[in-house]
């Protein structure tokens, strides 16, 4: 563990680790500190648990523990999986002393950790995260909570974690689709702050694809670094927190409306990038340059046909709408953006007409 490296959520009592290395789950990582003394249950879901549960309860093994394995797939972070596992803290007889683990992707971390909320009105949870998308956003920073067919994230709260356990060795066993998908992500945070970040990303893009470890481990550094930071200082999202939203007003109604699932997150965020990208009036050259990283990353660089209309109707449904109005995240130059509620809706029109499958 000698390349373990630790950022701090600073929240006051509430503050918390994120630990990154390689070869966590294998090494004996001290987690009992991080652990309540009662009852611990393993949250994961039927592919990530024959990978990686075994690992996990190895380093709780001085607490009573259980397991639980959900379904996989984000058609299934709904309320019925909150009550599965709230179900299974009851069976167990977990008391207000209790742990939940989430060990997983996204969707495992937001549904244990929005159960691990509502439990005996607050229990303890730790963060495993083991798909990049979770390692480098969804892990970090107590966003909890599932989704409703209305839209997106409808249902949940902010409920910090007591550790966030990041082990880059996961990585290997992800699919190339859900490791492109977490990529968006990654390219995300350079683009809203830090322009240095994005040009490093530019350079390194085939590194990262590649796996090479330590390319993953800058990169997932720096993006924990940077939510860590704005975690801190906007814990709730009444003010800076928002730019973690850049591509997500568009990215949740492309999920919204082809059905939960069909696209991954990431890759309707990618795409979200770019409309909003251009509903910011970012010059060309680095609508371009976002653009050739988005692709170069394997991601799409077009919205799917679901249509202008239905699209405009899902964004309406975005948590971040208020009174109609649609609050938007875009930027002024690469690594430097901004939230608005005031935008060309002619524009709009113009770049959601790209969901009518028409292309330029």
């Amino acid at each position: 563990m000698a390349d373990l490296q630790l950022l701090k959520v600073d929240l006051g009592d509430r503050s918390y680790p994120i630990v990154i290395g390689r070869g966590l789950l294998h090494s004996g990582f001290d987690i009992l500190p991080y652990l309540s003394h009662g009852d611990c249950l393993i949250v994961s879901n039927e592919t990530v648990a024959p990978l990686y549960l075994e690992r996990v309860a190895a380093l709780a093994k001085d607490r009573n523990v259980h397991s639980l394995e959900l379904p996989d797939g984000e058609s299934f972070k709904t309320l019925e999986a909150v009550q599965t596992v709230i179900d299974e803290l009851v069976r167990i007889g977990a008391r207000r002393d209790a742990t939940v683990i989430a060990l997983g992707g996204g969707v495992v971390g937001d549904i244990a950790g929005f159960a691990a909320s509502c439990y005996m009105r607050g229990i303890s949870y730790i963060q495993v995260p083991t798909t990049l998308l979770a390692q480098v956003d969804s892990s970090v920073g107590g966003k909890t909570g599932v989704n409703h067919t209305g839209g997106k994230n409808l249902i949940g709260a902010f409920y910090q974690p007591q550790l966030v356990l990041i082990d880059t060795d996961t990585l290997s066993t992800l699919p190339e689709r859900e490791f492109s998908a977490g990529m968006a992500e990654v390219i995300k945070h350079g683009a809203i702050a830090d322009a240095e970040f994005f040009g490093w990303l530019e350079k390194n893009m085939q590194q990262l694809l590649k796996r090479n470890v330590d390319s993953l481990v800058t990169a997932i550094h720096r993006c924990c670094e940077i939510k860590a930071l704005v975690v801190a200082e906007d814990e709730r999202e009444t003010g800076r927190r928002a730019l973690l939203n850049f591509g997500h007003t568009f990215g949740h109604a492309i999920e919204n409306s082809l059905g939960y699932g069909e696209w991954l997150h990431g890759e309707a965020v990618a795409v979200g990038m770019l409309m909003a990208a251009k509903l910011g009036g970012l010059k060309k050259a680095d609508q371009d340059r976002l653009k050739q990283l988005i692709e170069a990353a394997g991601l799409p660089g077009e919205p799917p046909p679901i249509g202008a209309e239905r699209m405009r109707q899902a964004m309406q449904l975005d948590k971040k709408a208020s009174s109609g109005t649609l609050k938007f995240v875009l930027l002024r130059a690469l690594g430097d953006a901004f939230t608005t509620t005031e935008y060309s809706d002619s524009l709009l029109s113009e770049i959601l007409q790209s969901a009518d499958g028409k292309r330029d």
